[in-house]
């Protein structure tokens, strides 16, 4: 029995050496994490290192606390707990969108120690995992075995990090001073096509070959000796149509290989500085690519401008680095974004729409009811409604259509005689109404509305297997560049370079 001043010495003699053939006999090394676990802590991964060394003479030994290379997240590999008794966990529930699952959500065991046989292409391992308090956090140390030598566990880990890393049918974005990959973002821009971009046709093909253009162009900027970056910002009123253009070059961006990174807040633990620092460091590591940055108004402050515009600017080589913003108030922008040449060379505005606009719209709405038969749509209804809605934005506009088709749904299944016709023409009235009288906010709010973050790779095995119980250590998401007015320059290459950039 083992004293409360025991030393580490003692602790580590008190082992013997146990092979796989002796695991029927229980975790080896349970019984003394336990104590020390009881006792303070100084270094505990000393101690557990020793400790393994000495159970496994024949074995090398890797460590880590890079929660990227999180091998219970890795769907590469299998694993085994090497002793389910002796397992501590935590039961954590995950919750799952209603949307895309057909249960609410699923229990995970995040493993506060354990040990796992663990096999990964033709090799075996023994991994433990161990948690234990510091400061004013946690830290999970790993600890990976094999009989021979290290390379293998090194090929092993590099192959979970680099995994780890890659995107899969995800969206990087930036919240709260870490880097997530956000699987509900993802699903919510599938479905966004430029084909619901109701806009006139050279406004958006301009828009097109702005974004496009430039990745296509590369070579060009180069042979002209040009910063291959760019910048772009979408202004005007809420509820025109920034959000859905944001979705839809996301989505083509994502589809094309040029990863769409999307900043929450520069708002985090680190600062706001620390947070800029962070996002143009990955977006440099991720280039090609492209940057949002919604709400510019309201992420760039009279505090962090100044860094922000040296980030911008690219001291650092900004290469490959498409930086779009949106505001709905383009007036508050300091000139060094608004106006300085060769950070945001394009201005797009999206204003409310006039006529021509609005009967583009109007008349996407009727093709897209041309196959309901309980809607009567003539051309002549389209004209009229373009005439009527004049100071409507694009959200006004989709809040008349929606507002008329749910009355005329409710009306005919109470047997009331309503027409669409009706229907809309009242909508139209009442909203009217509430804009002379300035009552109505937006409509459709600002901002990519998604669903929260999904569950680990774990959680998600969970659904798919027999019901086996499913473990992780849910850790923490955080991963550790001339000035010159050129916006002519760059407008002919983008409209030249984009000849063969496909539009989805």
């Amino acid at each position: 029995m083992l004293t409360p001043q025991a030393t580490p010495k003692d602790i580590a003699d008190a082992f013997v050496k146990v092979s796989f053939q002796e695991e029927k006999d229980g975790d080896p090394l349970f019984e003394q994490w336990v104590d020390q676990a009881s006792a303070k802590h100084s270094s505990p991964d000393l101690l557990l290192s020793k400790v393994l060394q000495k159970l496994y003479p024949n074995h090398s030994l890797v460590m880590t606390r890079d929660s990227r290379m999180d091998l219970l997240a890795f769907p590469q590999v299998y694993v085994q707990p090497l002793s389910p008794s002796e397992l501590v966990t935590n039961l954590i529930f995950v919750p799952l969108p209603r949307n895309s699952s057909p249960v609410p959500g699923a229990l995970v065991n995040s493993v506060e120690f354990g040990g796992f046989r663990v096999a990964w292409s033709n090799y075996e391992f023994i991994v433990y995992i161990a948690k234990w308090p510091m400061g004013f956090g946690v830290v999970q140390q790993f600890f990976i075995l094999h009989d021979g030598g290290e390379d293998p566990i090194r090929d092993m880990l590099l192959s979970a990090g680099l995994w780890q890393d890659q995107l899969h049918q995800e969206i990087w974005v930036f919240n709260q001073g870490w880097w997530q990959k956000d699987r509900g973002l993802w699903q919510a821009i599938q479905s966004a096509s430029w084909d619901d971009v109701i806009l006139e046709e050279d406004f958006k093909s301009a828009l097109q070959k702005d974004v496009f253009g430039f990745f296509s162009a590369r070579d060009t900027y180069k042979r002209l000796s040009l910063p291959w970056k760019r910048g772009l910002i979408l202004h005007g009123p809420p509820g025109n149509g920034k959000t859905i253009s944001i979705k839809v070059i996301m989505k083509t961006c994502s589809d094309l290989g040029y990863s769409p990174m999307y900043v929450k807040s520069f708002k985090s633990w680190m600062g706001e500085e620390g947070s800029m620092a962070e996002v143009f460091a990955k977006a440099r590591q991720n280039s090609p690519c492209v940057v949002i940055l919604e709400d510019l108004d309201s992420l760039i402050n009279d505090q962090n401008r100044s860094f922000f515009l040296n980030e911008l600017d690219g001291l650092s080589g900004n290469d490959g680095l498409l930086v779009i913003g949106t505001t709905n108030h383009f007036d508050r922008l300091d000139p060094g974004l608004s106006t300085r040449p060769s950070r945001f060379d394009r201005k797009y505005l999206f204003d409310d729409p006039n006529r021509a606009a609005r009967l583009l719209y109007t008349q996407y709405w009727q093709g897209k009811l041309e196959s309901n038969d309980a809607v009567s749509f003539p051309d002549s209804l389209a004209r009229e409604i373009a005439d009527t809605t004049q100071s409507f934005s694009f959200a006004y506009l989709k809040e008349a259509f929606v507002s008329a088709l749910v009355i005329l749904l409710t009306d005919q299944e109470e047997g009331k005689d309503t027409t669409f016709e009706i229907a809309i023409k009242q909508q139209i009235k009442t909203l009217r109404k509430q804009l002379d009288k300035g009552t109505i906010g937006n409509l459709t709010g600002i901002g990519l509305n998604f669903t929260p973050v999904p569950p680990p790779a774990a959680a998600q095995a969970a659904l798919q297997s027999a019901g086996g119980p499913v473990y992780t250590t849910t850790p923490s998401t955080a991963t550790d560049p001339r000035n010159a007015d050129i916006r002519a320059a760059l407008d002919r290459i983008a409209q030249g370079g984009s000849a063969g950039a496909r539009w989805m």
